[in-house]
Order: C-alpha cells, then sequence, then structure tokens
C-alpha cells in the first residue's frame, strides 16, 4: 500500500514538472508558428508534433542516444558538472515533457491563431510593448486553448509508461511511476495491487479534470 502512495506522489512530481515545462515552451513554441512567418514553417511544425505518433519506445532510444554517457548532451553534462539523467525521475520528466509536448504545442498554435490581429494591434497603437500585448492582450484571449493543451498535457504525463521505463527504468521510490508499477505487478502476477494502481490512477485523473472544470467558469467570471 505504501508502495502505491510513492508511487503516486513520483507520478504527480513527474507529470507537474513535464507540464509546468511544457506550459512554457508549449506555448512559445505555438505563439512562434501562429505570428511569425518563415520559410519551413509548417516543416518545423511537423518535426515538434512528431512525438504525437512516434512509438513511445523510440522516443525513449533517441532520449538514451541523447542523454546517456556516450550521447552528446548526456556525455558533456556528466562531464562538466557531474549530471547523470538516465535512471533519474529528471530523465522521467524529460521523457514524459517530449511526449506531452506536442499536445500543448497544438493547442496553443490553435488558440493563437484564433485571436484577432487587430486587438494586438490596436493595443499597440495605445502605446503598449509587445511583452505587455502578449500578456494583457492575446494571453487573455488565447487562454481556454492553452488550458485545455496543458490538462491534455498533464495527463498524458501522469500515464506515461514506454518512454519513462526506458530513460527512468523502474527502481521503487525514486523512479518508479505509476505506469510502470502497475506494468511491474500484472507481471508479477500481483492482481490486487495491479487493481488498487488503476484505481488510484483514475480517480486522480478525473478528479484533476473536475478540478479543472471548477476552476475554468470561476475564471470565466473574474474576466
Amino acid at each position: 500500500m505504501d508502495a502505491a502512495w510513492i508511487a503516486l506522489a513520483l507520478s504527480l512530481k513527474v507529470a507537474g514538472c513535464a507540464t509546468a515545462l511544457n506550459l512554457v515552451l508549449g506555448t512559445a513554441a505555438g505563439f512562434a508558428l501562429a505570428r511569425l512567418r518563415f520559410p519551413g514553417r509548417e516543416l518545423v511544425d511537423a518535426l515538434l508534433t512528431l512525438p504525437l505518433v512516434l512509438p513511445p519506445t523510440v522516443l525513449g532510444y533517441y532520449l538514451l542516444v541523447l542523454l546517456g554517457k556516450r550521447g552528446w548532451l548526456g556525455g558533456w553534462l556528466y562531464q562538466h558538472f557531474g549530471i547523470q539523467l538516465i535512471f533519474t525521475w529528471q530523465g522521467a520528466v524529460l521523457a514524459a515533457s517530449l511526449v506531452a509536448f506536442p499536445l500543448v504545442l497544438k493547442s496553443a498554435r490553435a488558440a493563437f491563431e484564433g485571436v484577432e490581429p487587430q486587438l494586438e494591434q490596436a493595443a499597440r497603437v495605445l502605446g503598449l510593448g509587445e511583452w505587455a500585448v502578449f500578456f494583457r492582450v492575446t494571453l487573455p484571449l488565447a487562454w481556454r486553448g492553452v488550458l485545455a493543451g496543458v490538462l491534455l498535457a498533464f495527463a498524458r504525463a501522469l500515464g506515461e509508461f514506454g518512454a519513462t521505463l526506458m530513460v527512468a527504468g523502474s527502481i521503487p521510490g525514486r523512479t518508479q511511476t505509476l505506469s510502470v508499477a502497475i506494468y511491474e505487478a500484472v507481471q508479477a502476477g500481483q492482481d490486487d495491487t495491479a487493481n488498487l494502481l488503476v484505481l488510484i490512477t483514475s480517480v486522480t485523473c478525473v478528479a484533476a479534470l473536475l478540478l479543472a472544470g471548477r476552476l475554468a467558469p470561476a475564471r470565466n467570471a473574474a474576466t
């Protein structure tokens, strides 16, 4: 029972960190793709969306090649800073972030493309700078789409299995998330434990969606 709650806490930490990372990076990338015009823009969008269609094990392999001690990034981090991301919860965060990133990107881009450019231009005419225009005009008008992508990314990160298992492994109390713990319980024939973990995962996801549903109307009332 204690192991189940430990796995839940670790899953929430990994999913929360991955969602926060994707909130910043996915929103920025979505805004850039929605507003900037440059050659190869759709190719960039396709490459950034690729994790949505690639098998998680393929993404996990790419991360192993990149972040392992022999990888160019992983080797550099280990040699200069002594940082090792493989078989750590931070590695699980990177794996979950990569898998869930396109969900924020696509939702944010669609939301920003739905904002009328004339409203942004009017704000500039009134003397607002670009950062003020974004935070006071663009983002408040696009927040519904961004929030939808963030919620989907959180749920996806919470349930991530393949890439996380390859990058972080299954170390109880350190890298064993709920999804990995369910797999281990099924493999060991521990049906009671698997049922408990599945129930915890389902209840957690439903609670997150219900909370989001309660917060959204409150925000609408405030705006």
